[in-house]
């Protein structure tokens, strides 16, 4: 079984950072991708970013140029450094990651979200 465990998230006011962290653990072969959506209340799921396995990325235009995402293989972590942080930008973030498990199929992980709000 694989697990999703984020950490991070938190109130912040506008133009500040965050940094958020998700590591995966459990019966892992292979990680593909992992990456970051949000949600914000009332509204669907997005995509934030993604790295995969090759070290490339993708961001959301609303977010390039103010978020980075970084991974440690060897930790099975994902990590996402939201600068410049906008009150738009408020919502639950959950982490995503797309894992080969032992003797499982690939398949879509999910994490259990991490509230993000951003505020004066």
């Amino acid at each position: 079984q694989v697990q999703l465990v984020e950490s991070g998230g938190g109130l912040v006011q506008p133009g500040g950072s965050l940094r958020l962290s998700c590591a995966a653990s459990g019966s892992i072969f292979t990680i593909y991708a992992m990456g970051w959506y949000r949600q914000a209340t009332g509204g669907q799921r997005e995509l934030v970013t993604v790295i995969t396995r090759a070290n490339t990325t993708n961001y959301a235009d609303s977010v390039k140029g103010r978020f980075i995402i970084s991974n440690d293989n060897a930790k099975n972590t994902v990590y996402l450094q939201m600068n410049s942080l906008k009150p738009e930008d408020t919502a639950v973030y959950y982490c995503y990651a797309q894992i080969k498990g032992i003797g499982v199929p690939l398949r879509n992980y999910w994490g259990q979200g991490t509230q993000v709000t951003v505020s004066s």
